[in-house]
């Protein structure tokens, strides 16, 4: 074997091993490659309690009941399914119900979402595709966010 040989299959034997470690990367990414999971997604995929994830959708109007030390409990809705939350902390300015919610935690054996991080969302201005295509999916897109969407930045008020 001569010495170019050798060298094109050192080459061709790297890049087979590079291509091998970037697909086995890219199909350990494939689930977790999400900002967060709507409830129906927690529902379909039958995520195991103890399963750290992040739930998002909006909070079931009705829904708030406000305990002792700063404990609440609310649903986390996207129109097909609704999934319990529980959390024990200072709420975001911005919660309310009706409004855009991620929730950080896990589910634990009784199918309640333990949530450790409330992020309460702007408005739906801001709204990711997914998020909504889902809620037009589901019926709950209002005409007006696609209008405010495409206003400019502070003729809202004007």
């Amino acid at each position: 074997m001569t010495r170019k040989q050798r060298r094109l299959i050192l080459i061709g034997g790297g890049l087979g091993v590079l291509g091998i470690a970037v697909a086995l990367m890219l199909n350990a990414f494939r689930d977790s490659i999400v900002f967060f999971n709507s409830p129906s997604d927690v529902v379909e995929n039958h995520v195991g309690p103890g399963t750290r994830i992040r739930l998002g959708g909006l909070v079931k109007d009705g829904s708030i009941v406000r305990g002792n030390n700063l404990s609440v409990r609310f649903e986390v809705t996207d129109g097909k399914s609704e999934i319990p939350v529980s959390y024990q902390g200072v709420l975001p300015d911005l919660f309310r119900e009706g409004q855009g919610v991620v929730a950080e935690g896990a589910l634990n054996g009784g199918g309640i979402f333990d949530a450790d991080t409330i992020l309460a969302k702007h408005d739906e201005t801001y709204m990711p595709k997914e998020v909504a295509d889902a809620l037009k999916k589901s019926g709950h897109w209002k005409d007006d966010y696609a209008q405010r969407a495409a206003m400019p930045i502070g003729s809202e008020n004007k």
